[in-house]
C-alpha cells in the first residue's frame, strides 16, 4: 500500500496500434517491474491506463511506454492527466469496455517470431512442428478478426477453447502468450487436412503428404494466412510449366519462397540473387513482403520463373506452415497466388476445391477461418528506398494522417485495376489491402466485402462516396446504386494528389502523372500528364502530344496496335509485328474512319509502342509485360538520348514522341541498346519539361507518380537528372505509385476541394 502522501495517480488514454500487439500485457509487466499499480483496459481502439505511484516511478512509467514498447506496437498519448487518488493495490488488466468516440487502429497480419520458431523446431516442446504457433508478438491479425475490441471471442479463434496449459499461459503476466487472442497448440487448436486416394489425412501425416507430393513436382494449393497458395518445386522447370499451363499464367513473374538464409546450408538467396542491405532489412522484416530480387549470373533457378526478365519475386517464409514446408522440402518453392488470374486470393477450402480443381486436386486446407482475403504485398528497390508496387499482408490496412478534418466520413472506391478502397473520417485515412482488378465477379464481391468490413471494423460510416471520372468503371457503377452523395475525381488528379497527401506538402509542386490510361476532363484517354499546384487546384501544364488510339483499353494487351497507331498519325508505314495482315489491314482502317478511337496521351502506351517496334514484344499476356520486357532489355548503362521536342500547344507544352519512332525502329543498334536510348530520353524529357515549366511556375519540388513510375531504370534516371539540376524529387514510398494509391488521392482531392483554399492545415 502506497503511503498517499507521496503518490500520484494519473490517468493516460493511448492510442495508435495497440490493439493486437501484447500492448496490455506489456504495460502489465512494465507496472510490475516498476512498482506501479492501477488498471490498463481497452476501450475499442483507445487503451486507458490509471497509473499510481511516485512522481518518479510514474515518469519512468510514461517514458518507457513509448520507448519499450513492442516492437509491432506503435503507441502515442492522446492525454496524461492527474486524476482523484484511490489506492489502488496492485495491477489488474480489467475486460475491455466500450466508448462513445472510436478511434480504431486495426493491426495487420505478422510473421512468426524467432521465439515462436525456436518452439516449432523443439521436439522436446509442446508445439513441435505446430502450424498455426504464435504469441502476442506474431501471427495472424486482420485476417481472422471479425470485430473489434480485439478479444478471443471476436476472432475466427472463437471456436478453438482453450485446453489447460494453454489457458495458463494466456493467464500468467509472465507469459509472452498472456493474452494472445490467437493462442493455440495440437490438443486445442486448428488443424491441417488434405484429401488423398480417398482419404483425409490430418495434421503432421496431411503435412508431409503435401510434401511428398512437391518434391514429387505436383502442384499444390496451400491455404496460409490471408488465403491459398499455389505451390511446386521451384527448382523443377517441368513442374513450373505445368502450372503455367493449368492456370493459365502463360508469362507473367511466379513469386517464389526462399528458405531463410539463417537456417539454409544451401544458400538458395544469395546464390540465385543479387540482395542490396535495404532489400535484406525488407526481405526479413515483420510484414515479410515480395520482393523484386536482381537475378545473379550463378542462378541456377529457371528462366521460365520469369521468362525475359532478370528479376525474381523473392519472399521469406512468414508463417510456421511455410517454415515447416522449406524445412521439409530444403529448396524453393513457386508460391504464387491462389485465384482465378486477376481475381483476389481464395479464402475458402471448399472455394478453392471447386474452383481451383482444374489446377490441382491436391489441396493442404486448415479449419481456422480466414475471415476476409490478404494477399502478399510487393515491393522493389528503387532510388535509395524499398517501395510498395502492391499493398497486402503485414502493410495493409495502410492508416496515413489527412492534413484537414472532413466534415463527414467519406469512401473512396479507387479505379478499375489494382485496387484498393480508403475509409476517411475526422482525420484520418485506412487504405484497404488490395482487392485485384475489377473484371470478375469474384473481384466485385470481394470489392463489396471490403468496403462492408472496413466500416465495421472502425465502426466509422460513411455519408459520402468518391469515385473515377470514368463512368463505365464497375466502381463508378457501383456508388451509382448506392444512396449516397457521389464525387468523382480525375484519374490522373488523383495520383497527384496521392503524392502531394503521402508527403504533407504545403507548397505549390510539379507533378508527372504517367501511367497506362485514365480518363481526362476532357473525355480523353490521359496518361502522361504534368500538373502544376495543389489538389484541389491541379493546372495541366503538359502532356504527351496525343494520338488517335484505336481499341480503347484494349490495346494494353497488344502492344503493336500503340505502334500502329504512332506510325499512322506519324505518316509513316508501321513495321511487320507478325500479326495476321487482315487483323492490320482491319485496324488501319478502323483507324483511318476513327472508329472504335479515342485520343490518348499515355506514356504507357507509348512503352508498348516502343516494346513492340524494337521487337520485344507485340502481344501481352498480362498487364504491363511489354514495358517490363523493354527495361529488362535495356542496357543498365546510361544510353544516348534523342532529341527531346517539346512544343508549344493551346493550353500546356507538348512532347512530341513522333522523333523518337524512327531511332526505335533503326537496327543499326540492337534492341537493348534502342531500349537503353528510349529511357534516357524519357528521362531527359521530363528534366526539359522541368526546366521550361520552371519559368514561368514557382516551385522546387517535382513529383513522379502513376504507374510508368515503376520502371526502376526511368525512375532512377529521372531522379538523378532532377536533384542534379536542384530540384527536390518526391517519390511515393508508403503508398504504390500505381494504381492502388488512386483511393487516398481522390480522398485527398476531396478534401482540398472541401476547404476551398489551397492551405494543408484545417
Amino acid at each position: 500500500m502506497h503511503n498517499s502522501k507521496h503518490i500520484l495517480t494519473k490517468r493516460l488514454l493511448v492510442q495508435g496500434r495497440v490493439q493486437g500487439v501484447g500492448f496490455r500485457p506489456f504495460v502489465y509487466r512494465l507496472a510490475q517491474q516498476l512498482g506501479i499499480t492501477g488498471s490498463v483496459q481497452n476501450r475499442v481502439g483507445t487503451v486507458e491506463i490509471v497509473a499510481q505511484g511516485s512522481a518518479r516511478a510514474l515518469a519512468d512509467f510514461e517514458q518507457a511506454l513509448l520507448a519499450q514498447a513492442p516492437a509491432i506496437a506503435r503507441p502515442y498519448f492522446v492525454s496524461r492527466d492527474l486524476t482523484e487518488s484511490t489506492n489502488h493495490t496492485g495491477f489488474r488488466i480489467l475486460p475491455s469496455a466500450a466508448q462513445t468516440r472510436t478511434a480504431i487502429h486495426v493491426p495487420p497480419d505478422y510473421f512468426c517470431c524467432r521465439e515462436c520458431l525456436e518452439e516449432i523446431n523443439d521436439p522436446g516442446n509442446r508445439r513441435f512442428r505446430y502450424p498455426f504457433t504464435n504469441c502476442t508478438q506474431c501471427g495472424p491479425r486482420y485476417t481472422l478478426i471479425n470485430s473489434l475490441p480485439y478479444d478471443r471471442p471476436n476472432t475466427s479463434m472463437a471456436d478453438f477453447p482453450l485446453c489447460t496449459d494453454c489457458r495458463a499461459e494466456y493467464q500468467d503476466p509472465g507469459n509472452r502468450r498472456f493474452h494472445a487472442e490467437p493462442i493455440a497448440c495440437p490438443a486445442c487448436g486448428p488443424a491441417l487436412f488434405i484429401d488423398f486416394q480417398g482419404n483425409r489425412l490430418m495434421g503432421e501425416d496431411a503435412l508431409q503428404q503435401a510434401v511428398a507430393l512437391l518434391r514429387q513436382g505436383e502442384i499444390v494449393a496451400i491455404q496460409g494466412v490471408g488465403g491459398f497458395h499455389l505451390c511446386c518445386d521451384a527448382t523443377n522447370p517441368a513442374a513450373i510449366a505445368q502450372l503455367r499451363q493449368r492456370k493459365p499464367r502463360p508469362e507473367k513473374p511466379l513469386a517464389v519462397m526462399f528458405p531463410d538464409p539463417e537456417q539454409d546450408q544451401h544458400n538458395w538467396l544469395t546464390s540465385s540473387c543479387e540482395i542490396m542491405p535495404a532489400e535484406t532489412n525488407s526481405l526479413r522484416s515483420p510484414e515479410r513482403p515480395i520482393i523484386l530480387l536482381q537475378r545473379n549470373n550463378r542462378c541456377s533457378l529457371p528462366e521460365v520463373l520469369a521468362p525475359g526478365l532478370n528479376e525474381i519475386g523473392a519472399f521469406l517464409p512468414y508463417s510456421p506452415l511455410h517454415h515447416l514446408l522449406i524445412k521439409d522440402i530444403e529448396r524453393p518453392l513457386v508460391a504464387t497466388s491462389g485465384n482465378i488470374s486477376g481475381e483476389p486470393v481464395m479464402t475458402k477450402s471448399e472455394d478453392a476445391s471447386q474452383r481451383l480443381n482444374h489446377i490441382t486436386p491436391h489441396i493442404l486446407c486448415h479449419n481456422r477461418p480466414i475471415v476476409r482475403p490478404a494477399d502478399d504485398s510487393v515491393m522493389r528497390y528503387s532510388h535509395g528506398a524499398v517501395r510498395p508496387l502492391r499493398l497486402g499482408r503485414g502493410i495493409a490496412p495502410l492508416e496515413l494522417p489527412l492534413p484537414f478534418n472532413l466534415k463527414e466520413p467519406v469512401l473512396a472506391v479507387g479505379a478499375h485495376m489494382k485496387l484498393t478502397v480508403a475509409l476517411a473520417w475526422e482525420d484520418r485515412i485506412v487504405v484497404s489491402p488490395h482487392i485485384g482488378d475489377m473484371h470478375s465477379l469474384r473481384s466485385q464481391q470481394v470489392f463489396e466485402q471490403v468496403i462492408e468490413d472496413l466500416q465495421q471494423l472502425y465502426q466509422v460510416q460513411a455519408k459520402h462516396l468518391i469515385r473515377d471520372l470514368h463512368p463505365h468503371y464497375n466502381t463508378s457503377r457501383w456508388t451509382r446504386k448506392q444512396s449516397l452523395p457521389i464525387t468523382p475525381v480525375a484519374h490522373h488528379h488523383a495520383h497527384a494528389s496521392a503524392l502531394y497527401g503521402e508527403f504533407a506538402c504545403r507548397e505549390n509542386i510539379l507533378a508527372f502523372a504517367w501511367d497506362g490510361t485514365g480518363l481526362g476532363t476532357d473525355n480523353a484517354l490521359w496518361g502522361g500528364e504534368t500538373f502544376y499546384g495543389l489538389p484541389g487546384q491541379w493546372q495541366r501544364v503538359a502532356s504527351l502530344r496525343p494520338f488517335q488510339l484505336t481499341g480503347g483499353d484494349k490495346a494494353a494487351r497488344r502492344p503493336w496496335q500503340s505502334a500502329a497507331a504512332l506510325c499512322w498519325e506519324a505518316g509513316i508505314d508501321a513495321p511487320d509485328f507478325n500479326i495476321e495482315k487482315r487483323d492490320s489491314e482491319l485496324l488501319q482502317k478502323a483507324w483511318q474512319q476513327q472508329l472504335n478511337t479515342i485520343e490518348s496521351s499515355s506514356v504507357g502506351r507509348l512503352f508498348d509502342a516502343a516494346s513492340a517496334l524494337t521487337g520485344l514484344c507485340s502481344e501481352s499476356s498480362f498487364d504491363g509485360q511489354a514495358p517490363m520486357l523493354l527495361e529488362a532489355a535495356a542496357n543498365r548503362d546510361q544510353g544516348q538520348h534523342w532529341d527531346v521536342d517539346i512544343q508549344d500547344g493551346a493550353d500546356r507544352l507538348l512532347l512530341d514522341w513522333q522523333p523518337w519512332l524512327q531511332p526505335l525502329m533503326s537496327h543499326t543498334r540492337t534492341p537493348g541498346e534502342r531500349a537503353a536510348d528510349f529511357h534516357s530520353t524519357l528521362a531527359q524529357a521530363i528534366l526539359q519539361l522541368t526546366q521550361r515549366l520552371r519559368i514561368t511556375h514557382d516551385f522546387q519540388a517535382v513529383g513522379l507518380c502513376g504507374g510508368v513510375f515503376q520502371n526502376r531504370l526511368l525512375l532512377e534516371q529521372a531522379a538523378r537528372l532532377l536533384e542534379k539540376a536542384g530540384f527536390s524529387v518526391l517519390i511515393p514510398e508508403q503508398l504504390p505509385c500505381n494504381d492502388a494509391a488512386i483511393s487516398f488521392g481522390q480522398v485527398m482531392e476531396f478534401g482540398y476541394r472541401q476547404k476551398g483554399t489551397g492551405n494543408a492545415a484545417g
